[in-house]
């Protein structure tokens, strides 16, 4: 399905409600698969978190000795966090595979330590990719070591089986740290949960936990990331354009949640009031060379570069060395897609700039590479030209209503 977006004047007022973080639903859903007595609400609605949901269910319904064959499609955070739970399955027998893509982006950091830590698990096709075929072990090694420079999926998917294992857990992380945030969404989403953690230095501890939690109704955050496309509708509106966004933490555990200062440069005021954030364009952008390091928040660097680009101002992202092998490499997409609308961009393994100009070639057709956040993050350019934006269903993956928050807006969908 391709979308034909047009937006003239939008609402000068409007209300969207997001559902809850894919990462924190993700996270909670393999919790309450170890620990059923959680309850969660205002889960997310994405097809990653379907997989997880479907995945774990079906788990539960399949005998011990059948051997399941588990296609998580394009979902990375589901094959790294499944990875880790059948692992720790006892007497369970899982084929975890996806699609064309899945089968190239790597799992070998994660598969060599779970096998340190006593598991069973055996590539099925090329080593170090999925497909993987794994045995489901009583884990009792607690040590284990990995790079911190990698996925932080691959760290977050330890410590997520961490507390169920008999003698917990100690993790050292290797070298400089990457995606930290998600790493200490994953210890807090813990602690809120009862189970006693520490991070000091590059060790990480987290202690075994029999009993069921102490916290038992957990309220999802909306989904930051998702929020970001609306930060950028509004830095491309006219001055006082306003958008409320519900619900939202100001001491969020996501670290997308720095987007709130980031597009102070860009002329976006964020409000928080009582679990919203109302976003209002107040000015034109107060600094024209943006240079920010994304290590920390990766997955919104897509919307920024197009934000910027929009906004005909210099852009400088580094920290980016994981897009690269993220549903499509992010870098390079961005690099063509934005040449086609008539951007002077560079991108080297882990960084990206975007360089000023007003000249935007109108009524281009937008590739989406088979990712969800290219498709969102090109679609605030409507508000400068018609735009086409193809394949445009690959946004259910992480935010399935998107096109038509986007209508609420008063945006023209064909």
């Amino acid at each position: 399905m391709n979308v034909r977006l047009t937006a003239n004047d939008l609402k000068s007022k409007s209300k969207i409600n997001i559902t809850g973080s894919k990462s924190e639903t993700n996270r909670l859903l393999l919790l309450k698969a170890l620990y059923p007595s959680i309850v969660i609400e205002n889960a997310s609605n994405s097809d990653d978190s379907e997989v997880m949901r479907s995945a774990l269910s079906t788990n539960n319904q399949q005998p011990t000795t059948a051997n399941q064959i588990i296609d998580i499609h394009h979902a990375g955070t589901a094959m790294r966090f499944l990875t880790a739970y059948f692992a720790s399955q006892e007497s369970k027998t899982v084929s975890l595979t996806g699609s064309s893509r899945m089968k190239e982006r790597p799992i070998k950091f994660l598969v060599d330590a779970l096998i340190q830590l006593g598991a069973k698990i055996e590539y099925l096709e090329k080593d170090g990719f999925p497909p993987i075929k794994i045995t489901g072990q009583k884990l009792t090694t607690s040590k284990v070591s990995l790079p911190a420079n990698v996925s932080s999926q691959y760290i977050s998917a330890l410590l997520l089986i961490a507390p169920s294992l008999e003698n917990g857990l100690e993790l050292e992380l290797r070298g400089e740290f990457t995606s930290i945030s998600y790493i200490n969404m994953t210890l807090k989403l813990l602690q809120e949960i009862g189970v006693e953690t520490s991070f000091i230095g590059n060790l990480i501890t987290v202690k075994p936990s029999t009993q069921y939690p102490t916290t038992n109704t957990i309220v999802v955050e909306s989904d930051w990331s998702s929020a970001s496309y609306f930060y950028s509708i509004i830095a491309l509106s006219k001055a006082g354009t306003q958008i409320e966004l519900s619900c939202f933490k100001e001491n969020s555990l996501q670290g997308d949640a720095v987007l709130a200062t980031i597009y102070q440069q860009m002329g976006v005021e964020t409000h928080f009031n009582e679990g919203k954030i109302t976003l209002t364009k107040n000015l034109n952008p107060i600094n024209q060379n943006i240079m920010l390091d994304l290590n920390s928040a990766p997955d919104i660097a897509q919307t920024i570069a197009v934000t910027a680009f929009g906004l005909g101002i210099e852009c400088q992202l580094k920290g980016l060395h994981t897009m690269k092998i993220k549903e499509t490499d992010r870098l390079e997409a961005l690099k063509i897609e934005l040449l086609k609308l008539g951007a002077e961009i560079s991108v080297t393994n882990d960084s990206l700039h975007l360089h000023p100009s007003n000249l935007i070639t109108f009524n281009q057709s937008i590739a989406t590479y088979n990712d969800h956040r290219m498709a969102m993050a090109f679609a605030p350019l409507a508000l400068i030209t018609n735009i086409n934006i193809e394949n445009a269903e690959v946004v259910s993956k992480s935010y399935p209503d998107f096109w038509n928050d986007l209508k609420k807006l008063d945006f023209e969908i064909s």
